[in-house]
């Protein structure tokens, strides 16, 4: 009984797993023809600490601001994440995630698929473009339904936001979309 049984289980835990992704892909789609990413990564230099300035809202990052990214390779050729924000205001609650990601083979390191969920590596993460210097990036991923856009400092020049929003709108996003994330100053 107990034989016949774990597999009932295993496939009520995935449908539930798909519900749950499934879930997680609603909201405006802000590009119906998301680009490939537009060059390879240098994954040791993009290592370190982001800032998010902007992003598509998603209800797993509702009320967060100060929002930080950073990424470090793992000595198994994976690459740590953590996401952290507070909740609600800069000085809100902090809350933090902890993930892992591995290379899409053939995307120059441009694609990852990440995991927040012990094996399952569900989550799509590409680097549609970022700075040649590496100060700002811009991810997405395959829906459209997604976007972030990252810098290197809290609070990139009036001329890093118009430079990353102009390549927003060249890789056909659209920029009304993008709810500004507060980060502190300086």
């Amino acid at each position: 009984m107990i034989k016949r049984s774990l597999p009932i289980l295993l496939l009520a835990g995935a449908v539930v797993a798909l519900s749950a992704c499934a879930t997680l892909q609603r909201g405006p789609v802000g590009n119906t023809a998301v680009p490939q990413p537009a060059k390879p990564v240098d994954l040791s230099r993009y290592a370190g600490r982001w800032y998010e300035t902007g992003r598509y809202e998603a209800g797993f990052q509702r009320g967060c601001e100060g929002s930080t990214a950073t990424y470090e390779m793992r000595d198994d050729g994976l690459v740590r994440v953590v996401n952290t924000c507070r909740q609600d205001r800069l000085d809100g609650e902090l809350r933090s995630v902890e993930g892992k990601a591995k290379i899409v083979d053939g995307s120059g390191n441009a694609k990852l698929k990440v995991s927040f969920f012990g094996p399952f590596y569900i989550g799509d993460y590409w680097v549609l473009d970022h700075a040649e210097d590496y100060s700002w990036s811009i991810v997405g991923e395959p829906s459209g339904r997604y976007l972030w856009l990252l810098s290197r400092t809290p609070q990139p020049s009036a001329e890093a936001r118009e430079t990353i929003m102009n390549r927003v709108r060249e890789l056909g996003y659209d920029p009304t979309l993008v709810r500004p994330t507060q980060q502190p100053e300086g």
